[in-house]
């Protein structure tokens, strides 16, 4: 990540002892905080699509369904596919597992589906075995140390340079919070930097949690500039790309001290470019919180957030204006074991119980 002159970005990063939140330094530039995350790969064997063919960025969500009911789906988050497999049957797949992975031992049919549409199904899959890779590294560059980590590398023992748990603490351009990465960092080495004197660049071993994929990094580039003046900002993206965006909404919002309303407000919902779940929720966020507001990234948010702390109080009114694409694009999604339900009819019920009426214009 590459700073401007001057201040901006100068104190970004905060790396922070997850346990008691001593410091242990700010930095102004994370070398590998973007690269693409972990991912795992499945030969999907005797692969039969429900439409066209699969290829290329699937699905912020795919779910492989076994079709005995045996087992629960299992969630690939952030699917592509590579295309069929050469000279076989099989459709390759990639995605970041969830942390319960794949059924152990299965091998029965399988049908996958996006949240949206059913995409096909296979007889049976299987994981391919990612090459043994080098753990990557992070580098803090610019870092003006704390005390104990200046005496840690004075000392330079083995267990004083296991940092344990720590949190790398993200602020925008304006110094206020986005949003965080937890590591388990190891200090590798540390030479001068040439950001200025008694700055260090410090590099650390160990895994970040949920690195920034390159499809993200544009997005990322813009929020830590601060948070949008203008509501819609996201509306031309895909929907790989809102999520990326709601996923910051969500985290600065969550960071965020918000101040309550009085009740009775009407608030206003631009519906024009509610084509997908993402854009819901970035719709309905940016209607009671302004440009980039957060008011829930999924059903379950979205009642916490109707229960006060989030800038809203009850009772108020939602002027939700054009609803067709929602009721287009929502009206008839499918749950993870891929019965269908009317995500737009759920949500207006628990807006409704949560004694925010809605009208439409």
């Amino acid at each position: 990540m590459h700073e401007s002159n001057g201040r901006r970005g100068q104190g970004r990063y905060a790396l922070t002892e997850s346990e008691h939140g001593h410091i242990w330094g700010v930095c102004a530039e994370v070398e590998g905080l973007f690269r693409e995350p972990g991912r795992g790969t499945y030969e999907l064997f005797g692969w039969v699509p429900d439409g066209g063919e699969v290829r290329g960025w699937v699905g912020c969500r795919v779910w492989l369904v076994p079709e005995d009911g045996a087992l629960d789906a299992w969630l690939l988050e952030d699917a592509e596919s590579l295309g069929p497999h050469p000279r076989t049957d099989a459709l390759v797949l990639t995605g970041i597992d969830d942390y319960l992975g794949p059924p152990e031992g299965h091998r029965g049919p399988v049908r996958l589906h996006d949240g949206y549409r059913w995409l096909g199904s296979c007889r049976e899959f299987a994981r391919v075995l990612p090459d043994e890779q080098a753990a990557p590294q992070l580098v803090l560059r610019g870092l003006a140390p704390g005390e104990r980590l200046r005496r840690a590398m004075v000392t330079g023992a083995r267990r004083a340079l296991d940092l344990d748990e720590a949190w790398l603490e993200i602020r925008d351009d304006s110094g206020d919070p986005l949003t965080d990465r937890l590591l388990r960092p190891r200090v590798r080495s540390w030479r001068p930097s040439s950001h200025g004197p008694d700055l260090m660049d410090l590099e650390l071993d160990g895994e970040i949690d949920s690195p920034v994929p390159a499809h993200a990094r544009p997005l990322w580039d813009r929020w830590l500039a601060g948070p949008p003046q203008t509501p819609g900002l996201w509306a031309g993206l895909d929907t790989r790309q809102r999520e990326a965006w709601l996923g910051l909404v969500r985290e600065r919002g969550c960071r965020l001290e918000h101040r309550s309303r009085p009740a009775g407000q009407v608030y206003e919902l631009d519906g024009r470019h509610i084509t997908d779940e993402p854009g819901l929720f970035l719709a309905l966020g940016e209607a009671v919180n302004g440009p980039g507001g957060y008011f829930g990234g999924c059903v379950d948010a979205l009642v916490d957030c109707l229960r006060g702390d989030f800038g809203h109080t009850a009772p108020a009114t939602l002027l939700w204006r054009d609803a067709a694409p929602a009721r287009e694009h929502l009206s008839q999604v499918l749950t993870p074991q891929g019965e269908p339900y009317d995500l737009l009819a759920l949500v207006l019920e628990v807006l409704t119980e949560g004694r925010m009426r809605v009208t439409f214009a």
